[in-house]
């Protein structure tokens, strides 16, 4: 029997469709926002969360090569974690753990004190 990932990767594969991460919780709820990177751990690759939130999402916004991806002339806001996002997405659904800086436009606009 195919696991839960592999049934949703062959289900979104055989019908063409993207998946991307959203930012559609608001108010209240807005806070539980992260925890849709580890929902979709469940189901998905880290590798296929994370592509999900960046060039995914860059390519259906069509802003490719600006969003996304970490190159000249693009946007340049990124996080920095403690922890690989790619061995364990989910160290992005606890920020209040992980996060250190956040990067937009190349500048660091938030950083985390230290102990």
């Amino acid at each position: 029997m195919a696991s839960p990932k592999d049934r949703v990767d062959s289900t979104q594969s055989s019908a063409g469709v993207d998946v991307v991460l959203g930012t559609d919780l608001l108010g209240g709820m807005h806070r539980h926002q992260s925890e849709e990177l580890a929902i979709r751990a469940q189901v998905q690759s880290s590798a296929q969360v994370l592509a999900s939130a960046t060039t995914t999402a860059a390519r259906l916004l069509q802003r490719e090569g600006e969003l996304g991806v970490l190159a000249p002339g693009a946007l340049g806001d990124l996080l920095v974690v403690d922890g690989d996002p790619l061995a364990d997405v989910t160290v992005l659904a606890r920020p209040q753990e992980s996060l250190r800086h956040v990067v937009q436009g190349g500048r660091v606009v938030h950083q985390r004190a230290h102990p």
